[in-house]
């Protein structure tokens, strides 16, 4: 997804950052400008947020699937309990 947004066009917009985040950006700039700098921690940013996210989608539905399997195994062990107990009669 976020190779969609590298390739689309540059608008301009207006931000208000904090201090503290410009002088961050003109330590770590490197000889980029500032636009350059702060597309970089954008999209690294953004990859962290939807990487993120996708572990959290993950996470939910290997426990919603443990949850499911928790209550087969529960029924196939009643079940062979019956089994048993009826061979055993």
């Amino acid at each position: 997804m976020i190779e969609h947004m590298i390739n689309s066009r540059r608008s301009a917009a207006s931000f208000t950052i904090d201090g503290a985040i410009l002088g961050y950006l003109e330590r770590t700039r490197s000889g980029r400008s500032r636009s350059e700098r702060v597309n970089e921690l954008l999209r690294r940013g953004i990859e962290q947020e939807q990487s993120e996210a996708l572990a959290r989608e993950a996470a939910d539905f290997f426990a919603a699937a443990g949850q499911e399997e928790s209550a087969e195994r529960k029924a196939f062990a009643k079940a062979s309990r019956r089994s048993v107990i009826r061979d055993e009669e």
